[in-house]
Order: C-alpha cells, then structure tokens, then sequence
C-alpha cells in the first residue's frame, strides 16, 4: 500500500504529469499564436487603407486641375484683349478730332485792311438802312434792364417780358425793393432768371444809393453796378444818350468780325480793340447794329447763306464765286 498514491493524497509536483500543465501552456501557446497572426493582419488592412487613400488622391486631384485650367485661361485672354482694343481705339480718335476741328479763319492783309473795312460799312449801310437797337425801351432806366435781361436770350423774348416788369417797377426806386421772387415770375422765360433777377434788384438800388435813381452817362461808373459789364454800358451809352465809347462785341459782332477777315482774334476785349481803329469814332454804335443784323439775316452761325450776301466778293471766307 505504501507504493500506491493514499486516496485525496496530492501528488508531488515532480511525479505530476505534464497533460494538465500541458494543458495551460497549450493555451498560452495557441493564443501567442492566434493573437500575432490577428494583429498582423489588422496592419495590413490598415497599411491597404491608407495606401489607397494617398494615392488616389494626388493622382485624380493634380492631374485634372492643373492640366484643364492652365489649358483654357491663359489660350483665351492675351487672344481676345491686344486682338481688339489695339484695332478699335487709334482709329476711332483721331477720326473724332479731326472731324471737330474748323478751318482757321482767312484774315485781308494788314496794309489793305482800312480800305476792306470802309467797303464793307458802305455796302452794309446800304443794306440796312434802318439798322438800330432792337431792345425796346423809353429811357435809360428801361434799356439798362433790358439789356441785362438780354444775356443769353433773344431781343424778341426780351421784348416779350418787359412790358409786364416795368408796369410792375416803372423806376429804379420801385425796383429796389422789390422781392426777389416777385421779379423772377416775371422774367422767367428769358432763362437764368434766378441771377437776372437779383441782378436787376442790386442795380436798382446801387442806381438809388449813389447816382440819385438816375442812370449815369459813365463808362467807370456803369461798370460798377450790379450785373453791369463793359458790353452793357456800351450798349447803353451808344443807344441812350448817344456817346461813342466803344463798339458793342455780342456773339453776332465777334462771329462776323473773323469772318470778314476784320480780325482773328476771338476775346471780345481784344475783337473791340481791333475794331475801333478801323472804323470812325462816330460810327461805332452803327457798326454794331449793321454787323448784328447782317448776322441774324445772312450770316448765321451754323448755315451761312454766302449765295445770297452782298459782301460774298469781298469776304475772305466766302465759298461763293
């Protein structure tokens, strides 16, 4: 009995046998196995992942972008822009400017120029006999305001207005107190109406203040009113009270003068300067009227009639034979 194992006796570790440690270690063994492999294949999955995610990316993104943009920008932009605007622009300016410019005046020689203006007086004389002011007035008070009512205006509308401006101011004394919005109903239709207006009120009451309400027979001190220029006083002196100052330079007496071959030059100061040496002292206020008539009549701005003139054979600028 003694070589038999006691029953619920252990068995010393050495005599054991290994099945049931063997057991354990198989374990461990199949699942140091087991577990690498599934390891192993995980990052092989995920290296698979992330190998085709790089490489799909940069293959699709860079080769479609730049081939496509680059492709059609820069083929379309520098064809189009030098192809038109080079084309369109030099040729279409210098035609533009050429087309405005007029022919520069021809002027009568110096030494011959006394002669050419007494020809011209005389037959202008001749034309309009009855050559005068167009202006409606009965005094120098009416021709004064007049006149600065005709600044870019017509005589006729002129005409027009004054008869309703003087009923209602018949002097300067009237006139200047008169309001502001009053005077501008009533000239209105003869255009910058606001300016002309307080215009007319200020030289009524300078009239008032320093010359008694009359009208002076002064170059230096007409110029001093409101609304009062040199063209103005000469228009007044000339037509009122008949003194011979200097010519009257409009739009009319300036446009003839170059054409006629009187003068090139175009300021009316200067125009007035070329003018009144050519012509006696005592014709000047008519030299104005003759040329101002002949320039509504005959010799307008836009569509001269040179066939039907009685100066075409004289006039430098005439296309008639």
């Amino acid at each position: 009995m003694a070589g038999k194992r006691a029953s619920g006796a252990r068995q010393p570790l050495s005599q054991r046998r290994p099945g049931k440690a063997g057991g354990r270690a198989s374990v461990a063994k199949h699942v140091a196995k087991s577990v690498p492999k599934k390891l192993a294949k995980a990052p092989a999955k995920a290296s698979a992942k992330y190998a085709t995610k790089p490489t799909a990316k940069p293959a699709t993104k860079p080769a479609t972008k730049p081939a496509t943009k680059p492709a059609t920008k820069p083929a379309a932009k520098p064809a189009a822009k030098p192809a038109a605007k080079p084309a369109a622009k030099p040729t279409a300016k210098p035609a533009t400017t050429l087309a405005a410019k007029s022919p520069k005046p021809r002027r009568i020689a110096r030494e011959q120029l006394p002669a050419h203006a007494a020809e011209l007086y005389r037959r202008l004389t001749t034309l309009y006999p009855d050559a005068h002011c167009e202006l409606d007035f009965r005094n120098p008070f009416e021709l004064l305001a007049a006149t600065i009512l005709s600044a870019q205006c017509t005589d006729k509308r002129v005409n027009m207005t004054t008869p309703a401006l003087f009923a209602a101011y018949p002097d300067a004394a009237a006139l200047a107190v008169a309001k502001q919005e009053d005077v501008e109903a009533i000239v209105k239709s003869t255009g910058f109406y606001r300016a002309k207006a307080k215009n007319l009120i200020a030289m009524a009451g300078d009239l008032v203040d320093h010359h008694g309400g009359q009208v002076p027979a002064d170059m230096d001190a007409l110029v001093q009113l409101a609304g009062v220029g040199r063209k103005t006083a000469n228009v007044l002196l000339g037509n009122a009270f008949n003194i011979n100052v200097g010519v009257v330079v409009d739009t009319h007496v300036g446009r003839l003068a170059n054409r006629l071959g009187l003068t090139a030059e175009t300021d009316p100061v200067k125009v007035e300067q070329a003018l009144m040496p050519l012509f006696p002292r005592d014709s000047w206020t008519m030299l104005s009227h003759l040329l101002i008539w002949h320039g509504r009549r005959t010799c307008d701005a836009k569509k001269p009639k040179c066939g039907e003139c009685a100066l075409a054979n004289i006039c430098p600028n005439s296309p008639a034979p």
